[in-house]
């Protein structure tokens, strides 16, 4: 069946059915006027068919299979095929137009990772893509994507493309669309952020689960994404309904002080602000329109949620920052030594080199098994 399919001919033009007519009326010798006396067709309405403007109707086919003797399935037929033979070649000139945006989508990263098949033929590849992002065309994309695409594109950085950032966030939709969720329940989530912040000392197999579970049962689903080429972004928070929610992580910065300090800033995001708002946290300084101040306070509540601020202060007041002291605090306070270190170096306590060895680096299944 696969090598019938693969060999099927499809030709690269389409018979005008008005054509094929005009033909049958030379045989039989017949003109278009005697032809509408026949069938009862206004002459305009027979010159339309003739030149693709209007269609062989049912209705006009059995006025033919009576009048010329092709049957009615015949004049079907050669419209059908005409129309779709037209608006294949209409969608692969449309292609062949799409495909410089091909080019902004990380295709070989995504194929990697298992989200999309690799093509020799370029057009080939754009369907699978256009696929992926369940889109018929690229115009879709920009309807699809509308704040996105002017968010980044007003940015004046070339390492990051909207087209990227837009396949992980769909991967990450995907993903969350696989977990079900309990109706979003503010109290709940309230209170799984508790019990989730116990686990910031586990390694991923055992806290990932439990998070997943403890936030589905709260009415969100989170999800892991490996970061793709040209996207710079590291979580980000949006509304499937008004009753689930989705954080998607990227693990791009790799340690756990990041990760986890990302998953409460986009848990303030779902605690503190509108159903409306997608927030995607980059790398890069600024948020190109995204808003300041909204950021500032989801990342208050992460601060703050991982190490009382108090807490905090009085231990940077205390002056000792070794290794023994991070342990012995972070230990009073309920959380992985590596957040201290993060926190520490965040304030400028701390240097960016000291202390790294407190913290838990990361790394995805495919990276492990390479």
């Amino acid at each position: 069946m696969g090598d019938s399919v693969k060999n099927q001919y499809k030709p690269n033009y389409a018979v005008l059915p008005g054509e094929v007519l005009m033909d049958e009326l030379e045989l039989r010798e017949m003109s278009q006027q005697e032809l509408s006396k026949r069938t009862g067709l206004s002459a305009k309405h027979i010159v339309s068919i003739v030149k693709g403007k209007a269609p062989i109707t049912p209705e006009t086919a059995l006025k033919l299979e009576r009048t010329i003797g092709m049957p009615a399935n015949y004049w079907l037929n050669l419209e059908s095929n005409y129309q779709e033979i037209k608006a294949r070649l209409a969608e692969e000139e449309r292609l062949e137009s799409d495909l410089n945006w091909l080019k902004r989508v990380p295709v070989t990263a995504m194929a990697k990772f298992g989200w999309v098949l690799r093509h020799r033929d370029r057009k080939d590849q754009l369907k699978e893509v256009l696929k992926f992002f369940g889109i018929a065309s690229v115009d879709q994309w920009d309807d699809m994507w509308p704040r996105l695409s002017v968010a980044y594109r007003q940015s004046n950085q070339n390492t990051v493309f909207p087209e990227a950032v837009s396949a992980w966030l769909r991967k990450g939709e995907l993903e969350a669309a696989e977990i079900h969720c309990a109706p979003y329940n503010k109290q709940k989530f309230r209170q799984a952020l508790d019990q989730i912040r116990a686990l910031t000392d586990m390694p991923p197999q055992e806290f990932v689960p439990k998070m997943q579970a403890l936030c589905a049962e709260a009415g969100v689903a989170v999800v892991f994404v490996p970061s793709l080429p040209k996207t710079g972004v590291s979580g980000a928070t949006r509304w499937v309904h008004s009753n689930k929610a989705v954080i998607q992580l990227s693990l791009r910065y790799r340690s756990n002080d990041h990760l986890w300090f990302t998953f409460f800033h986009e848990a303030g995001h779902i605690l503190l602000h509108g159903k409306k708002d997608l927030f995607i946290e980059r790398t890069n300084k600024g948020n190109n329109g995204l808003d300041e101040e909204k950021e500032a306070e989801a990342n208050h509540f992460a601060q703050n949620e991982l190490i009382p601020s108090r807490a905090l202060d009085k231990f940077i007041q205390g002056g000792v920052w070794t290794k023994a002291a991070i342990r012995a605090f972070a230990n009073q306070v309920g959380i992985a030594p590596g957040i201290v270190v993060g926190q520490l170096q965040h304030r400028g306590v701390l240097d960016y080199q000291y202390c790294n060895d407190l913290k838990y680096f990361y790394k995805w299944n495919h990276e492990l098994d390479s």
